[in-house]
């Protein structure tokens, strides 16, 4: 499945070390100012080669728009087709992984999936097709902006340290061949009271849906999340009461969510991301023919994926929200 979306959709192609990526976003109305400034930072903030913290892979991240926009930037209500060239691709860093199944990764799934993979990175597996993920949200968020709704996200924890400790640790495990894991939280401000359905297509459930489809995420909880099962519902309400002529909690343990639909008060969640699975450690594996060897993963990768995950959760936030509130209109 290749398409994310019901009613606004986007379609991604391409492979890690192709010559390209891209998307096709369907369904955003006409008259939607397109901000390429806005585009250039979101992509800016998701981009490889940025920092030492980062994969070593630097590439431009230059969203090429082909279709879709008129020539004052503005959405023509048509399907908007754009691609963003690799140009900074290795193959070849690869090579000794074709015949190999890395641990953790996805190399052995897709491999008795489709009888074959790409293995130049990952191919569609890699983290890098999230790029474009960014790109389409970029485009998107006037949509949203325009409503009066915002989405952010920040990095929270990494290796079960707070964030301020993020470079210490994000340092000491690349010396170490090694990598860590990460939570990224993101906030939804804005929203109205009634997005989402209340049995089968609930918020909650869109939400998690779009960030457990985000390469390396493990996990995701909003509100309280599991802290909850270990609360008095004393605890836990969520006292209604009027504050500038609007009906709003007192507290927001549900996180701005309840029966599956928006209450109006800001959305909140977090997203765990595992440990980055390509290493620069030996590591006990087999190979296609099912004989134990092992294997190191050479190349360029982030030792730490969520750091580069905060834009790509916020994206996701963004296309759901979209998408559920031309959804509401259409209703």
């Amino acid at each position: 499945m290749n398409t994310f979306g019901q009613t606004l959709t986007l379609t991604t192609f391409g492979e890690s070390h192709g010559p390209a990526i891209g998307g096709i976003i369907d369904g955003l109305p006409a008259g939607i100012a397109v901000d390429r400034q806005l585009v250039a930072v979101f992509m800016a903030r998701r981009r490889p080669g940025a920092s030492a913290l980062v994969s070593g892979r630097a590439e431009t991240d230059r969203v090429e728009i082909l279709s879709g926009i008129s020539d004052d930037g503005r959405s023509l209500g048509t399907p908007i087709g754009f691609i963003i060239p690799n140009t900074d691709s290795r193959p070849r860093d690869y090579d000794n992984l074709k015949d190999v199944f890395r641990p953790n990764h996805a190399d052995f799934t897709y491999q008795m999936k489709y009888g074959l993979r790409d293995h130049r990175g990952g191919g569609r597996a890699s983290a890098r097709e999230t790029a474009v993920r960014v790109a389409a949200a970029a485009i998107v968020y006037p949509l949203l902006l325009k409503e009066g709704i915002t989405v952010g996200a920040r990095l929270e924890t990494v290796g079960g340290r707070p964030a301020s400790e993020a470079e210490e640790v994000i340092k000491a495990a690349r010396e170490a061949g090694d990598s860590v894991g990460g939570t990224v939280s993101c906030t939804i401000t804005g929203l109205p009271p009634g997005i989402g359905e209340p049995i089968f297509d609930k918020l909650q459930a869109r939400l998690a849906y779009a960030m457990l489809g985000i390469p390396a995420v493990k996990g995701f909880e909003y509100g309280d999340g599991f802290a909850a099962s270990a609360m008095h519902g004393s605890e836990h309400a969520d006292i209604f009461t009027r504050e500038d002529g609007r009906t709003v909690t007192r507290t927001n343990h549900s996180g701005g969510i309840q029966g599956g639909i928006s209450n109006g008060m800001p959305v909140t969640m977090r997203v765990a991301f595992k440990p980055t699975p390509s290493i620069a450690r030996p590591l006990e594996t087999v190979d296609k023919e099912g004989n134990h060897t092992t294997v190191m993963t050479e190349g360029r990768h982030d030792p730490c994926v969520a750091l580069r995950g905060v834009p790509v959760v916020q994206a996701m936030a963004i296309l759901t929200v979209a998408d559920l509130l031309l959804q509401q209109r259409k209703q």
